[in-house]
């Protein structure tokens, strides 16, 4: 499913659907911008999201973005590892739904 030629769409959605992508694009831009969180945090944050949702564009896409904004291998793999902790942590605490009274 994941093919980089299918981010060559975008352009249509902008197209069919101009004032909810401008919204979108907006959006996004500001979400990373600097702020009380420094970009490169927030790319390190957003990194760990898309490895959590499993999203390759996203993982790319903001892998660069950290690096472009000073975060090393090393703050990656950190970023990664919460990232690991937080699914592995989801599995065990929902885990108790399964168990009995």
């Amino acid at each position: 499913m994941y093919n980089k030629e299918s981010l060559t769409k975008l352009k249509k959605l902008n197209e069919l659907a101009p004032e909810v992508m401008k919204a979108f694009w907006a959006f996004d831009k500001a979400a990373v911008a600097d702020g009380g969180i420094p970009v490169k945090y927030k790319e390190l944050i957003a990194v760990a999201v898309a490895l959590t949702t499993q999203c390759p564009y996203c993982i790319e896409i903001h892998s660069n973005n950290a690096r472009k904004a000073g975060a090393t291998d090393a703050e990656l793999a950190e970023a990664a590892m919460v990232a690991a902790a937080l699914r592995a942590g989801g599995a065990v605490t929902h885990a108790t739904h399964a168990l009995g009274g």
